[in-house]
């Protein structure tokens, strides 16, 4: 009995270093992108992610939860506004800050996660006309600490995260182009 108890100790062992092992070979920062065509200019597509206010009407994370706190601050759009959400397990608790915004070509926000994981990332968007249409490109990208790696060996972060991009891409499509 005692010689299967180590036996299986070892096996665990051997199986949880091999996961260590293998979550320290991911690269240490991430990047998730995914892009649209929206047929309409980007001054009109702009205003509705430069006001985190709009954000409302597109943003899948929005819906998640009905009771989610949201807080406004700093310039009302562009570079300076802020805004902080408080929400169940579904949203988290985090605070973004434009930091870059002046035109309409791009977008880039200080994006910071609270709960339920400690995360500290930079969101972009880009707007780049194509004759009749924009092409619209959401991006977020950051460090990978060892947890975010650890995750990585059972979860995919691009197809999880670019699913909800997809997502509000399309929204932001339709909002747009009515």
């Amino acid at each position: 009995m005692l010689k299967a108890v180590a036996i299986a100790a070892v096996v665990l062992a051997v199986g949880i270093a091999t996961i260590v092992v293998f979550a320290l070979t991911k690269p240490d920062t991430f990047r998730v992108e995914r892009s649209i065509a929206v047929q309409a200019p980007a001054a009109a597509i702009y205003p509705l992610v430069s006001d985190f206010r709009f954000w409302t009407g597109w943003s899948p994370y929005e819906n998640r939860d009905p009771a989610m706190k949201r807080t406004y601050g700093g310039t009302a759009a562009g570079k300076g506004a802020t805004y902080a959400w408080d929400g169940n397990n579904n949203v988290g608790a985090g605070h973004m800050e434009i930091l870059e915004g002046n035109t309409p070509s791009k977008l880039r926000i200080k994006l910071d996660f609270e709960r339920p994981f400690e995360g500290h990332n930079t969101a972009e968007f880009t707007f780049v006309p194509q004759g009749d249409a924009t092409l619209v490109t959401w991006a977020m990208y950051g460090p990978a600490p060892f947890m975010s790696k650890l995750m990585q060996v059972f979860i995919n972060m691009d197809n999880m995260i670019g699913k909800d991009f997809e997502a509000g891409l399309a929204s932001l499509k339709k909002l747009t182009e009515k």
